[in-house]
């Protein structure tokens, strides 16, 4: 099949089976996180014993301080249990003889799962155990994302609410209702799916066979359904297996490829539906998702023609750039597999990011520096760009003179300031991060590219840096594959940006629903900026490429445009 009615008939699958999920997901979720539980107790008799269990009052409410302590509590108690598991795993059932994990690479391990980042310095094979795996990483997996989805529903909710003390909900039954209600049932269906496309499911440690050349070869077997479902699914992107989402146990064939790259995608989409609902306005949820499909399909443009075209004797004589893509997804199968995941803070990879053509590994590692809002990470990528979109009217406000206003709130010193500091977080781990490391004496040891200043080898270990830092500050997770990252100082360093890049603008984008739900609401008139429909589209766009152009730039000019224009 012609490559480009392959890639073609891909996205329009994709794009055909978001829009029929659109609708149902998303007013779904939005009942889910609205509904009395006084009223239907009956239906949910374990989130009602978990209550209990836990002496949770559901109808009790938090303002944005006790909503953040709670985020922040959860999460501690989260990073601690998993980095004693992994400490403790040689004592522990299932051990297979791996042993405990060493201390430096649970700590990085424990923060990158709680985060939602999923960035992986080890080799999971001969590194975690099964019951690691299923207790720890893969439990993490559902609820670091429905963490996420909990902060966005805050930020919703302190849009629509008016006066009051400032409440913003309780954070016990929005972690509980996004696990018990969107994520385990959905993570049960796409896990089924896997199976039935030869995903394997195994709790033994693995098989040997005779290969064709008369040796004897181990591989390695793990409970892959269930914990890939979920990795896709609440956008993580840490493997069970080193090969990721390129391993045929993961994903063995191109409809397992596409199912992947729908759950993905599937909340992240849906939740601008489920936030317009939220509001009353469900045309501010359609300009939310333009914006976003604008971004994603430029990106994925960009990239399908970098790597489609030809650089060099091999992908002359391939007619693509194949080297580092798995031949059963092809060029299409694997591009956008590749934007699909730096879009939404998902560190799963089918290919090797760092085979890519310099505009192509450019253009995904863009992607992330745009925020990850294309559509983002679930929960994150929302409440990404309602934080922008609070940028983007100010701006607005400012150029034009209209009242700076955001669906009825005013936005004053207070909430301008939450939303700049929020924006600036990553960049600011991104570019302190790479600064330090690649002043470091050390840090050519641990690069799969380096040479003399200029050199292409040295643009390319410069751009290996970038993306690490990229990754971990917006907690996606995916590596550019070339950068050893066993190092004492890329897993502490990696470690922080994780857990800054993480819990800084959560606190940020809580304490700015917190003062959103103690206005009064302020009616729209002739100097109010309209916040939806094709201009707000346009402000929005360009806020968001303004803000990463400025930031970026410098950098991305050392790195994959000096590297393309050679």
């Amino acid at each position: 099949m012609n490559p480009a009615v392959a890639a073609g008939l891909q996205i329009a699958l994709v794009v055909a089976v978001l829009a029929l999920t659109y609708v149902p997901l998303g007013d779904y979720m939005a009942r889910v996180y609205t509904t009395d539980l006084a009223l239907r107790w009956k239906e949910f008799r374990v989130e009602s014993l978990m209550y209990r269990l836990c002496r949770i009052d559901p109808r009790a409410e938090q303002t944005w301080y006790g909503y953040a302590a709670s985020v922040l509590g959860f999460s501690l108690a989260s990073a601690l249990f998993l980095y004693a598991l992994q400490r403790l795993q040689g004592v522990l059932p299932l051990d297979h003889g791996l042993g405990a994990v060493s201390p430096a690479v649970a700590f990085n391990t424990a923060v990158s799962f709680v985060t939602n980042t999923n960035w992986q310095s080890y080799v999971p094979e001969t590194t975690m155990s099964p019951m690691t795996q299923s207790v720890g990483l893969a439990v993490q997996n559902f609820v670091s994302a429905a963490v996420g989805m909990a902060v966005a529903v805050a930020l919703i909710r302190g849009l629509v609410r008016v006066g009051g003390g400032g409440e913003i909900g309780n954070f016990w039954v929005d972690l509980t209702r996004g696990t018990v209600r969107i994520l385990l049932p959905l993570a049960f269906v796409i896990a089924l799916i896997l199976l039935s496309q030869g995903v394997i499911q195994s709790y033994r440690s693995g098989f040997t066979a005779t290969g064709l050349d008369g040796n004897t070869v181990t591989t390695a077997l793990a409970p892959v359904a269930s914990q890939e479902a979920i990795k896709e699914l609440g956008t993580n992107g840490g493997g069970i297996l080193a090969a990721n989402s390129a391993h045929p146990f993961e994903n063995p064939t191109p409809i397992s490829n596409i199912v992947e790259i729908l759950a993905i995608l599937l909340i992240p989409v849906a939740l601008t539906r489920t936030f317009g609902t939220m509001i009353g306005n469900r045309r501010q949820g359609l300009t939310v998702l333009a914006v976003m499909a604008l971004l994603y399909t430029t990106v994925l443009a960009v990239t399908m023609a970098a790597e489609s075209g030809t650089r060099g004797v091999a992908a002359n004589a391939a007619g693509a750039m194949m080297e580092g893509k798995e031949v059963r997804f092809g060029i299409p199968g694997s591009v956008l597999f590749a934007v699909t995941t730096t879009g939404t803070s998902t560190g799963a990879v089918n290919s090797a990011h760092d085979s890519m053509s310099p505009l192509g590994g450019g253009a995904v590692l863009l992607n992330m520096l745009l925020g990850e809002i294309a559509p983002g990470g679930v929960g994150t990528g929302l409440y990404g760009i309602l934080v922008l979109s609070v940028i983007a009217v100010f701006v607005g406000g400012l150029l034009v003179g209209r009242t700076p206003e955001f669906l009825g709130k005013k936005l004053r010193r207070r909430e301008i300031t939450l939303a700049a500091l929020a924006v600036l977080v990553m960049p600011a781990l991104v570019l302190t991060g790479t600064g330090i490391t690649v002043i470091l004496s050390s840090t050519t040891g641990y690069l799969g590219n380096s040479g003399d200043p200029g050199t292409p080898g040295a643009i390319h270990g410069f751009t290996e840096v970038l993306y690490a830092y990229a990754s971990a500050s917006n907690n996606n997770g995916s590596a550019f594959g070339g950068l050893t990252a066993t190092s004492d100082w890329l897993q502490s360093s990696l470690g922080m940006c994780m857990l800054f890049g993480r819990f800084l603008p959560i606190l940020f984008v809580l304490a700015l629903a917190g003062s959103f739900a103690t206005q009064r609401r302020v009616p729209s008139g002739s100097g109010t900026l309209p916040t939806a429909g094709v201009a707000f589209a346009g402000l929005l766009t360009g806020t968001t490429v303004l803000v990463a152009a400025l930031t970026f730039f410098p950098a991305l000019a050392l790195g994959p445009i000096a590297e393309a224009l050679q």
